[in-house]
């Protein structure tokens, strides 16, 4: 089996726009689930609904990868599967290196899916000697000190960085220095890196303050759509007719009953 660093995925060289390689993962998982439940085919309007984009939009990704389905039958899964695999580089190992073994990064070593994705965790780095020797998620932590020589002999490509932000582009530069050219990036703040080197960056923190954002306007919408009502039923209240003279504004005695004191027009 090839290793990330023989082989880098021929995305970028076959022309498929960077926004498409981003909606393959979507569309990767969507298929997975279906796979897993034995569906054989899938349309594109399905598929489209479970990875949360529009139909054409699907059809058009899909003809960057060759594949457009077959007319009323759909897209043959497993090979769908298969094919975006190949195109993301899954089909190969790609041995990875966390650094920084704190609780995030103890819990990204723990996470199945790499595993099943492609991805090798090849060690667990951190700069405490006290997490020397330990292990997590049944890998043995590593000191810093070892991680030019564990990246030249493991062949790792991809780096992740777990660590608080004062130390990260400090960790940034000793990966890219030993080779590393593709870094997922947790710490909370922004990397530098030189040409040729991918960074990837994930802070759950702004996705939080991203989703208040939307709470309240949500809020503020519900608080103005409340006041409008007021407002319009003020309007209402004051525009209204008087009614006529001698009444009560109940209402009054007619021929065939009792009569509303303010006729519709």
């Amino acid at each position: 089996m090839a290793t990330g660093r023989t082989h880098r995925p021929a995305t970028r060289s076959r022309g498929i726009p960077e926004a498409t390689v981003a909606r393959l993962p979507l569309y990767l998982r969507a298929l997975t689930a279906l796979s897993e439940r034995s569906v054989p085919t899938v349309s594109s309007e399905e598929l489209a609904a479970a990875a949360g984009v529009n139909s054409a939009k699907l059809r058009k990704d899909f003809s960057y990868l060759g594949s457009y389905g077959t007319r009323g039958v759909g897209y043959d899964v497993e090979y769908l599967v298969y094919q975006i695999s190949r195109e993301l580089g899954l089909t190969q190992d790609w041995p990875v290196v966390i650094v920084g073994i704190g609780n995030l990064g103890a819990a990204l070593a723990g996470y199945g899916g790499f595993a099943s994705r492609g991805f090798r965790v090849a060690a667990l780095i951190d700069a405490d000697p006290a997490m020397t020797g330990k292990p997590v998620a049944g890998i043995p932590v590593q000191h810093s000190d070892e991680l030019e020589k564990i990246i030249e002999e493991d062949g790792v490509s991809i780096g992740v960085i777990a660590t608080p932000a004062g130390v990260a582009q400090q960790v940034c530069d000793r990966l890219v220095a030993a080779g590393v050219t593709s870094i997922l990036n947790f710490a909370p703040t922004v990397l530098s890196v030189p040409d040729g080197v991918d960074v990837r960056k994930v802070d759950l923190s702004i996705e939080l303050q991203i989703l208040a954002f939307h709470e309240q306007r949500k809020a503020g919408e519900e608080s103005n759509a409340e006041a409008d009502a007021g407002a319009e039923a003020e309007t209402a209240a004051a525009v209204a007719p008087p009614a006529p003279r001698g009444t009560t504004g109940g209402s009054r005695k007619g021929p065939d009953g009792d009569v509303p004191a303010v006729m519709p027009a």
